[in-house]
């Protein structure tokens, strides 16, 4: 028995470490040019749920002489095994350590998985600082909607990915066998990387600070672009998309075939990162995605398929997409389920065909408890529209709802708070006088989660509520909840605090971060490896204070952290319309007035498909 099936036996679910999952892809190790390993900060059952991996694992690939294996985080006492072993953080397809690799891919999608990044090198027995790691290999590499604003982790990966990856990776791939071949060093390859589109090198950009602590300049060296573009898939209809995914071993929080519907948001809240980094909406054509569905499902063996995007509910042929789909699964006993669902455009008889197989709850998320908040966010949403929604439900034989909305929104007052005990009030006595069967009782889940003014959005100069502020209206909801058939849950205000500090950060946060680790912060997107104490201490060592970040509103003309990025969305338009949220005036969704924001110049003189 190795060391490795030793440690395995004494820790959690050794599923997640094992591999030998159907549909992995094993290659010749001697034959593969350029070895990737794809990895994702936080344990195997969020990363397999993932299917930016998944896209990102097959396309690559596809791709002749490359191979792309998976590496997850792990879970403390699987870390602890290792480091107690003396054993590298492996790759889970050849067990190889992660440092043998060409390349070191990291997936970033939340603020609080930094941490585990930095854990994952660490375990590799790797160097964390990029400048530390003079080699062409391994080359570390970071995509996902944190690169929008990389500031606070550029010392530690050598190159981030603007935007889509499913190109660009390739591309950059193909540089980087071209560079093996010739013997090229890292420095030029860098200098030459940042001229593919989407590519942005941190090491080619110089940042210099005011006495108050704000931005000077950020000036391009050596060639670079003075503005990095986000990459985008122009042609969504025939891109890449994994019929064959591979089958976890152990359950995992979506354990389904995930069918992506269409990329971007006709909506345009202003609180939303993802509609507005997304943009422009390009979709997928009802007949592929029956095809996609289809196979993936029939490769798979799964019983459950849902239907992803930022808003499934907007796609135009929602009807024709779940009746072509149906036809194949409910014999089967396959069931869909469609999240995403607003409740200005819910439909009852699209919901009951859906769920002939398997009936699932319903979520909405209104956002805001008043009308006056949810026209400063564009929300555009109305009570009616929720009330109406949930009415329908509840005559249609639904008996659980759940609502999600913000707290710490711009402009919000104690009224809009309590404005959310309010509507809850109000659809529990809509069920009351609606509901078909009231022998079950309901249950009504009210969440809220704290606001973070988010990089590229019109909100990203407002100031965040401190954690104080948070558990004060946490604490004034939650005595204005009074019934027993409404539950109440909240989100910890501490960790949005540090979320909303690396969210802002500049290039002066990676000591920070260091720190954070050097103090054993590993996993701190889970409340159980989650100190606020070790944040505050890290910060206070470093010199810096969160607040800076996080609890600042940002002047207008200030130098944001993230200025060299383009998002496809312009200044202009966050500006007009962060004005407008002070304003109380809404705009239109994409599909009734074109707003103007820019991302249509990413199309080539193309349109997006709304």
């Amino acid at each position: 028995m190795d060391k490795l099936e030793r440690i395995l036996q004494r820790v959690q679910k050794p599923a997640r470490y094992s591999g030998g999952e159907y549909n992995e892809i094993i290659k010749d190790k001697a034959s593969a040019e350029v070895r990737i390993a794809l990895c994702f900060p936080d344990i195997y059952e969020i990363g397999m749920s993932n299917l930016g991996i998944k896209i990102l694992y097959g396309r690559l690939n596809a791709m002749e002489g490359v191979w792309c294996e998976r590496v997850f985080a792990p879970w403390g006492d699987m870390d602890d095994e290792l480091r107690a072993a003396g054993m590298p953080l492996f790759a889970i397809e050849s067990r190889d350590s992660v440092a043998d690799f060409d390349i070191i891919g990291f997936s970033l999608g939340y603020e609080m998985a930094y941490t585990a990044m930095l854990n994952m090198l660490s375990l590799s027995g790797l160097p964390l600082r990029s400048a530390d790691r003079p080699a062409l290999a391994p080359l570390v590499i970071a995509g996902g909607a944190c690169t929008y604003n990389a500031e606070p982790f550029v010392d530690f990966v050598d190159i981030c990915i603007i935007g889509e990856g499913e190109d660009v990776d390739a591309e950059l791939v193909e540089l980087y066998r071209e560079a093996k071949r010739c013997g090229m060093g890292k420095e030029e390859f860098l200098i030459k990387a940042a001229q593919i589109e989407g590519v942005y090198v941190p090491s080619l950009y110089d940042v210099s600070y005011n006495e108050d602590g704000t931005i000077a300049a950020v000036k391009a060296k050596n060639g670079a672009p003075e503005k990095i573009t986000k990459r985008i898939v122009r042609d969504f209809e025939h891109s890449f998309y994994p019929e064959k995914t591979i089958i976890p071993s152990t359950e995992i929080v979506h354990d389904r075939v995930v069918l992506e519907v269409f990329r971007g948001c006709i909506r345009g809240c202003r609180f939303c990162q993802a509609g507005h980094i997304c943009r422009p909406v390009r979709s997928r054509s009802a007949e592929t995605l029956i095809k996609q569905g289809i196979a993936a499902l029939a490769d798979s063996g799964y019983s459950e398929i849902t239907l992803s995007s930022l808003s499934t509910s907007d796609y135009r042929r929602l009807g024709e997409l779940c009746d072509g789909l149906l036809e194949w699964c409910e014999p089967r006993n396959i069931s869909i389920s469609l999240p995403s669902l607003r409740a200005d455009n819910f439909s009852m008889e699209l919901m009951q065909r859906v769920q002939k197989v398997r009936r699932s709850g319903l979520t909405f998320a209104p956002e805001a408890g008043s009308q006056r908040l949810r026209d400063a966010i564009n929300k555009n949403v109305t009570e009616d529209d929720v009330l109406n929604t949930c009415r329908i439900a509840f005559e249609g034989g639904w008996n659980a709802v759940k609502l999600y909305f913000m707290m710490g929104l711009p402009t919000e007052t104690d009224e809009d708070v309590k404005a959310i005990a309010e509507l809850s009030d109000k659809v529990l006595w809509t069920w009351k006088k609606h509901a078909a069967n009231k022998s079950r009782g309901v249950r009504i889940t009210v969440s809220t989660s704290c606001f973070v003014p988010k990089p590229h959005t019109p909100f990203q100069w407002e100031a965040m509520d401190s954690p104080e502020e948070f558990r004060r209206k946490q604490e004034l909801l939650r005595g204005a909840m009074r019934s027993r058939a409404i539950t109440y849950n909240w989100h910890d205000s501490d960790t949005s605090y540090i979320e909303a500090a690396l969210a802002r950060g500049d290039r002066r946060m990676s000591a920070v971060l260091e720190k954070v680790c050097e103090k054993g912060g590993r996993l701190d997107a889970w409340g159980e490896y989650f100190s606020m104490q070790r944040w505050l201490d890290a910060f206070a060592e470093c010199g810096l204070d969160p607040d800076f970040y996080a609890l600042r509103e940002r002047g207008e003309e200030e130098i944001l952290p993230w200025s060299m990025i383009d998002c496809g969305v312009s200044t202009e338009h966050l500006l007009s319309e962060r004005k407008k949220s002070r304003l109380g005036q809404t705009t239109p969704d994409c599909r009734t007035q074109c707003s103007g924001c820019g991302a249509l110049s990413l199309m080539d003189g193309g349109e997006c498909d709304e």
